[in-house]
Parts: C-alpha cells; sequence; structure tokens
C-alpha cells in the first residue's frame, strides 16, 4: 500500500507529536522499573532506544521534507 505525499506528511507530523512523547514516556517508565543502572549503560539504553524508533517508520518520513513529487507544476503559463 503506497500512501500518498499528503498522508505521509499527516501521518509524520501524528507520529512525531503523539507517538514519540508517548514512547519517551513508556522508555522511561521502563527503565524507572529496575535499579538505576550506571550512568554509562543508561546512556547507551536510551541511544539505542533513541535511534530503534524510527525505523519502523523510514518509509514515512522518507521524501516529506522535499517538495511533492506527484504534484507537476503547470507549464501552460
Amino acid at each position: 500500500m503506497a500512501l500518498s505525499y499528503k498522508s505521509r506528511r499527516r501521518l509524520s507530523l501524528l507520529i512525531l507529536l503523539v507517538g514519540l512523547p508517548a514512547y519517551v514516556i513508556v522508555s522511561v517508565t521502563i527503565i524507572g522499573l529496575f535499579d538505576r543502572p550506571p550512568f554509562w549503560l543508561e546512556l547507551v539504553i536510551y541511544l539505542v532506544l533513541g535511534v530503534l524508533w524510527a525505523l519502523p517508520f523510514k518509509a514515512v518520513f522518507k521524501g516529506v521534507g522535499k517538495a511533492d513529487l506527484d504534484e507537476i507544476p503547470d507549464e501552460t503559463s
């Protein structure tokens, strides 16, 4: 299923505004359930979690910052 450019923009905005803060809260809560690890290990855990959230959404974010390729400019003028 291919998403249109407009759909990808809306979905990426939803992911960034709702999904990412929810992911951060869940990650911090889960890490907080255990005894606090050493600083370096905690830093590594958060760095890995910070990269892992974006991997499933790579296709959604790809090309969103560029102009819409589906929209062909009108060259009749």
